[in-house]
């Protein structure tokens, strides 16, 4: 990790509620400048606009140097947008993309939902800018029978690199990890969507449909965990997963010993890891290490981890694991239904 990175995580995120959280494993107070990025409750919206969200994007010409005369041509049917502030170029589009400020879409539009039990816990810059989150959150951690402790939130996130469209869903974070988990929620809705057209508009009573999942997100992924603890996965089971999740390739070589690494990866996570061995032996275990695996473990190539992982927060990638987890549980024990639909 450079040092370039852990600058850009903490002049560049904030990180609310560290009292129920704790802090980001990125805090280093002397990154920071003049003010942490670390709250110990709520994060003022204010904060978010002054620190994250104080530039505009502004589109420019696009110039194309021709093959013909080897001068700059300009290109109608390009646009660049870059930042105001700092003039890096952040996507190039269409004559039909439509920006989405991050001021508006993600605090203008976010706040005229907030009541006074949800307020902003975490927000962010990835990209360079180029994309951004806000999360809102209940103030206070939820914990399962079974010790598993997590805070379910709202995500808002767009961009302006043409990589997500405006989204708002209900997600959880497991707090002894850090990990994004899968919502467990089975309501229609629960993902809304604005495309960067011209059209594009965002119903606000469809938002906060998707808002007042928050509360309910909580009681569907207690529920699922209870569910995934009551299914018993004993090591046998937990070698045929092994198998069926990570193939082993029959020809000798590089991917081969990936493939192994990745094993035996998994199973000190199953064996011996405080956040996947207290519920070894059931199939939230085995969420719980292919989970952790995919934040911690796996390798990260094109960009760094913390970044990797918010990127797979935001466009759903850890559902697709998940689903994807337990569909291989499912035919290792003979469960049907084991995974939700997606």
């Amino acid at each position: 990790m450079s040092l370039e990175t852990l600058e850009w995580l903490n002049k560049n995120t904030l990180i609310g509620f560290t009292e129920k959280r704790g802090t980001a494993w990125h805090h280093h107070r002397g990154m920071q400048g003049t003010e942490s990025n670390h709250y110990a409750g709520a994060i003022p919206v204010e904060d978010v606009r002054r620190r994250l969200f104080g530039w505009e994007s502004v589109p420019s010409e696009v110039y194309v140097k021709s093959p013909l005369t080897g001068y700059p041509e300009r290109d109608d049917d390009r646009v660049a947008f870059s930042r105001s502030d700092t003039g890096r170029v952040l996507g190039y589009f269409g004559p039909g993309y439509e920006p989405h400020p991050y001021d508006e879409w993600l605090l203008n539009k976010v706040a005229q939902l907030l009541d006074d039990d949800l307020a902003v816990g975490s927000a962010g810059l990835l990209k360079g800018g180029a994309v951004a989150w806000v999360s809102v959150e209940v103030p206070e951690n939820v914990v399962t029978p079974e010790g598993v402790t997590f805070r379910p939130h709202l995500l808002a996130t767009t961009s302006f690199d043409g990589s997500l469209a405006t989204t708002y869903k209900p997600v959880v974070t497991n707090v002894v990890c850090d990990n994004t988990m899968h919502a467990a929620l089975k309501e229609s809705g629960q993902v809304v969507k604005v495309k960067h057209s011209r059209k594009s508009v965002l119903k606000l009573a469809q938002a906060r449909d998707a808002l007042n999942l928050v509360y309910r997100v909580a009681d569907s992924f207690t529920d699922e965990v209870a569910r995934l603890c009551r299914i018993d996965v004993d090591d046998r089971q937990w070698q045929d997963f092994l198998h069926a999740h990570a193939e082993l390739p029959a020809k000798l070589g590089r991917g081969r010993t990936l493939v192994e690494r990745k094993r035996e990866s998994l199973t000190h996570l199953w064996k011996n890891d405080a956040r996947v061995a207290p519920w070894r032996g059931t199939a939230f275990g085995v969420v719980q290490a292919v989970n952790t695996y995919a934040h911690h473990g796996q390798v990260v190539r094109g960009a760094t981890r913390p970044e990797r992982n918010a990127l797979r927060s935001l466009t759903g990638d850890f559902d697709q694991l998940h689903h994807r987890t337990l569909v291989s549980l499912s035919r290792v024990l003979d469960v049907p239904d084991l995974a939700p639909a997606t």
